[in-house]
């Protein structure tokens, strides 16, 4: 049996033949054509007649290819900017390009010209996912949960859920400490601890070895040293390291609303969980540090991210939520720095916007990821070291 093509090919030679033979030679030129198609007598006619008009030399459609208009040189300078980023999501990046591209210029780490700089403004959060989309890479890994209920001044604490956040300033610090273990929490290693303001989204980061109440206590101080606007309340877990007299005393002597989660529900804190990834997790990693080599490194690492996280990483808030049947809709704002966010909170006096403008203006991203990762690269050598020389002894 013959496949389409071939058929289609016989139909061309046949219709060739039909068009100059008599009426008794056609009769004959039929009976072979359905034949050879197995086509019945009716259909075999039509398919003559219908070649008679038919332009054979035409075997594929043409098809239109429209330009590109996001080219090569386009999607080059998005994926360097991309990385400058740490990775984000199109939705976080697209509303930050023309400010980030201001900043690049403004210290030559860049250079592009007038129509890609249109373009990369007027690019959607969608087109810059497809574009990035061969390149990306996601690594999913988890750590371990380290927090010891502190049962002392458990009562003396109030509880506050995730629907009690209803104070729109800054100053509102949910808080919370990571374990740099390397999946066994048993002995001495380094906590990092995390500080994150629920209205802006401004993060504090420090790191300690032992989550002792001296240690924490002096980060969470490293941590208000380097805000330029006051801690109006701290809102903990139920960990030791937190609920004890010397944050308690802490908070009373500086005015802070000291609150704590409910136990065993994680999303009290939501604020700062989700920000324990983006922040600690991604620039330290999942190993084990225990030394105080290591220790001084992490904290040199933790400062330029805090820098970093609040100035040149937009984010989204959450606006609304509405569950339609089994769905859930969520309805989020313009993705925006917490260095914006805070500007725009208007609880900022003119000396605090200008120590913040001139530390916005003495940075960019790119310098300041370039440290980054020359510090992760000099930790991830002192990690190195140090499980070589314990396997030599």
């Amino acid at each position: 049996m013959l496949n389409m093509r071939q058929k289609e090919a016989l139909t061309a030679t046949i219709v060739k033949r039909y068009k100059k033979a008599k009426k008794k030679e056609k009769t004959e030129i039929l009976n072979e054509f359905i034949k050879n198609t197995g086509y019945n007598r009716s259909y075999a006619r039509r398919k003559i007649n219908q070649g008679k008009s038919k332009d054979f030399r035409k075997t594929k459609k043409v098809k239109l290819v429209r330009k590109r208009e996001y080219d090569q040189e386009i999607v080059k300078q998005l994926t360097k900017i991309w990385v400058v980023e740490d990775h984000i999501c199109g939705k976080r990046l697209q509303p930050f390009l023309p400010e980030l591209i201001r900043v690049l210029e403004r210290d030559k780490e860049i250079v592009i010209s007038k129509e890609t700089k249109e373009k990369l403004i007027k690019i959607s959060a969608a087109t810059i996912d497809r574009a990035l989309s061969p390149i990306r890479k996601r690594l999913e890994l988890k750590g371990k949960s380290g927090t010891k209920p502190g049962t002392l001044l458990k009562h003396s604490i109030p509880i506050r859920t995730f629907a009690d956040w209803d104070d729109s300033r800054p100053g509102f610090f949910e808080m919370d400490t990571v374990a740099f273990c390397g999946g066994t929490l048993s002995g001495q290693h380094v906590w990092g601890l995390n500080c994150t303001d629920v209205e802006t989204g401004w993060v504090g980061l420090d790191a300690t070895m032992g989550k002792g109440q001296h240690g924490i206590h002096e980060a969470t101080k490293r941590i208000q040293s380097r805000l330029v606007f006051k801690i109006l309340g701290l809102d903990s877990d139920n960990g030791s390291e937190f609920i004890n007299q010397i944050m308690k005393r802490f908070c009373e002597e500086n005015k802070i609303t000291f609150t704590r989660i409910r136990p065993g529900k994680k999303n009290d804190n939501c604020y700062v969980e989700q920000k324990n990834y983006t922040t600690l997790r991604k620039f330290i990693g999942y190993s084990r540090y225990d030394t105080k080599e290591e220790l001084v490194v992490i904290r040199e690492i933790l400062v330029l991210v805090e820098t970093y996280v609040n100035f040149f990483q937009p984010s989204q808030k959450l606006i609304r939520k509405k569950r339609t049947g089994a769905k859930i809709y969520k309805k989020y704002d313009k993705a925006k720095t917490p260095y914006q966010r805070l500007l725009k909170s208007g609880t900022l006096d003119k000396k605090q916007k200008s120590k913040l403008h001139k530390i916005y203006e003495s940075n960019n991203p790119m310098k300041l990821i370039k440290k980054i990762r020359k510090l992760q690269t000099k930790l991830n050598k002192l990690n190195q070291y140090k499980l070589v020389e314990a396997t030599n002894t």
